[in-house]
């Protein structure tokens, strides 16, 4: 089995206004983005060129939008920013640009 191209933990995990996870995880491997629960349960899945990733406005730096099989999915991913002072992009940009290398979509 390959190794995860993006993989993060501990992702809160909304569907519109209802909560599916506080813990879950996001990971693309094979060309395919998983979204888990805590328990490692399937929430949702899709191959990365059907999948869009963009930044919300006005959130903070650690939100995440995926649209999956007509499906609207907020992710706080703000558990693996960097911390204060040290270099990185936040986790949210990191998911977006894994996203899109993935995908074949470098910017």
């Amino acid at each position: 089995m390959a190794e995860p191209e993006f993989t993060a933990t501990g992702v809160r995990i909304d569907k519109r206004l209802r909560s599916l996870t506080r813990a879950g995880q996001v990971r693309i491997r094979d060309g395919r983005l998983q979204l888990l629960t805590s328990y490692g349960s399937e929430i949702d899945s899709a191959p990365v060129q059907a999948v869009r990733a963009s930044k919300p406005w006005f959130a903070s730096e650690d939100r995440a939008l995926a649209d999956l099989n007509g499906q609207r999915y907020s992710l706080t991913l703000g558990d693996h920013d960097p911390a204060p002072g040290e270099a990185g992009p936040p986790a949210a940009r990191r998911f977006i640009e894994a996203v899109r290398r993935a995908a074949g979509r470098d910017r």
